[in-house]
């Protein structure tokens, strides 16, 4: 086991199970609320939306990495205890082609909460005409019973974002 190991399991924080924390600080709204027909409906999962303060999206909970969007705006995390994450990164920002994101994970690494995902140019989303806000939508929603947004308005990283409860 190496020095690294030792210190990110030293340092591993312990988590609420089947709670997602927040990946981004700023004004965390309903799903319903995001102006976006798929994720505004909730076809893609159950979550909410964060209109971000800053540029850096960190894990939301210690996990792996299961998918990285080619276009850079995108993360899926899973966690241990079941919960399959979308972290999406603006609204139409695949159209962006990766200019003005940059990841920091690739699929299969494992996380832990608070570690940097990726990073995105604010003023970039906005000058290609799109919305900055991030989604954070549970891809498994059919799996758990119900599906919390525990705060709205203004939340800090790392705060209490969803509680699921299991089926």
């Amino acid at each position: 086991m190496g020095i690294l190991n030792i210190f990110k399991q030293k340092n591993a924080q312990t988590l609420e199970p089947l709670t997602v924390y927040a990946p981004v600080s700023g004004k965390a709204v309903p799903l319903n609320e995001v102006p976006d027909e798929i994720f505004g409906a909730g076809i893609l999962g159950s979550g909410c939306g964060i209109w971000p303060e800053g540029n850096k999206v960190k894990a939301p909970f210690h996990g792996v990495i299961c998918q990285v969007a080619d276009t850079k705006h995108a993360v899926g995390v899973k966690s241990s205890d079941g919960m399959e994450l979308l972290i999406h990164v603006g609204l139409d920002t695949v159209d962006m082609a990766g200019n003005g994101f940059q990841v920091k994970v690739r699929e299969g690494q494992k996380v832990l909460m608070g570690e940097t995902l990726l990073e995105f140019d604010m003023n970039a989303v906005q000058k290609a005409g799109h919305s900055e806000i991030v989604i954070v939508v549970v891809t498994d929603s059919p799996d758990f019973k119900e599906i919390r947004l525990l705060e709205q308005g203004q939340v800090t990283e790392r705060s209490p974002l969803l509680k699921l409860t299991a089926e």
